[in-house]
């Protein structure tokens, strides 16, 4: 790790964090945190988000390109479009990440909304793609932060979904090798009740997200063949549901495996940080509290 002991931590001069876990745990809450609490000296968090990142660096003209592809089916907006007398463009921001939602969507039936597997399936790689890209640009960013803003101190807000393009099993992983030489690793680790409360939320309103593509063939057959429904006739809303839960399932020991790389901390003492000085003191305690590594 780039701060051995909670000392050199604390000591540290310049603190670069990357935040993991499931969303919904507190990556954003602590990032949004650190960047508006003004620095005594000047010089406080930058904070980089991954999902914006991709959603306007890597993906920003897929979506744009879908808005089009949506307008032009209504005639005074395709005229508009073809003579150039509109502009369609995504308003993507830290908090509303919808636009990369819509684009990534989800499968089945069409009328409810739902895209063909194989185009879905090919959103997924995009942001496969756009993720490891994105996730790697917080390194030129750190420096981009200091040497253009003056910003000391680094949040890296990952995607809820990292643990999907790492291997974090090989000692070798490029993308985790990379990351690790840069930034202290820290895993937001949430309880069953976290789990089941994400589940109940996620059921209310059912959003896209990024998987592994063996897990989603995995899920998309049973599914079809459990609830005797066809690619044309699946309920979109109802599978991403069904799939959720799995996915959390999946994700964990994945989450688990990366944290071996950093330290961890909980739901719970997420909740109770208000301050920089409360988030410095939290993670010099995970630091104090990792097992020894062989």
């Amino acid at each position: 790790m780039i701060y051995p002991s909670a000392g050199d931590y604390l000591a540290a001069s310049h603190k670069r964090v990357l935040l993991f876990g499931m969303s919904g745990l507190g990556k954003t809450f602590l990032s949004n945190m650190l960047r508006d609490t003004p620095a005594p000296q000047g010089g406080g968090w930058f904070h980089y988000s991954v999902d914006y990142r991709i959603g306007t660096r890597y993906m920003g003209e897929y979506i744009a390109d879908n808005f089009k592809r949506e307008a032009m089916k209504v005639p005074l907006l395709r005229e508009l479009l073809m003579t150039d007398s509109v502009y369609i463009a995504s308003n993507i921001t830290f908090d509303n990440l919808a636009p990369l939602s819509t684009y990534l969507g989800k499968p089945g039936d069409p009328a409810r909304g739902g895209l063909p597997f194989a185009e879905y399936m090919k959103r997924q790689e995009q942001h496969r793609e756009a993720e490891i890209a994105a996730t790697l640009d917080a390194r030129h960013f750190i420096e981009r932060a200091e040497q253009i803003y003056g910003y000391r101190h680094f949040i890296c807000d990952t995607s809820g979904s990292i643990c999907e393009v790492v291997n974090p099993h090989d000692p070798e992983d490029p993308v985790m090798t990379r990351l690790a030489e840069t930034q202290l690793l820290v895993w937001i680790r949430g309880s069953q009740a976290h789990t089941a409360e994400l589940v109940r939320r996620f059921d209310r309103a059912p959003k896209p997200m990024y998987y592994q593509p063996a897990f989603l063939h995995a899920m998309w057959q049973e599914y079809r063949a459990s609830h005797d429904v066809t690619e044309d006739d699946c309920d979109p809303d109802q599978f991403v549901r069904w799939t959720y839960a799995r996915a959390l399932a999946h994700r964990q020991p994945r989450y688990a495996a990366m944290a071996d790389w950093g330290v961890t901390i909980t739901a719970e003492e997420v909740a109770a940080i208000r301050t920089p000085a409360d988030f410095d003191a939290t993670i010099a305690s995970a630091i104090d509290r990792r097992p020894p590594r062989p």
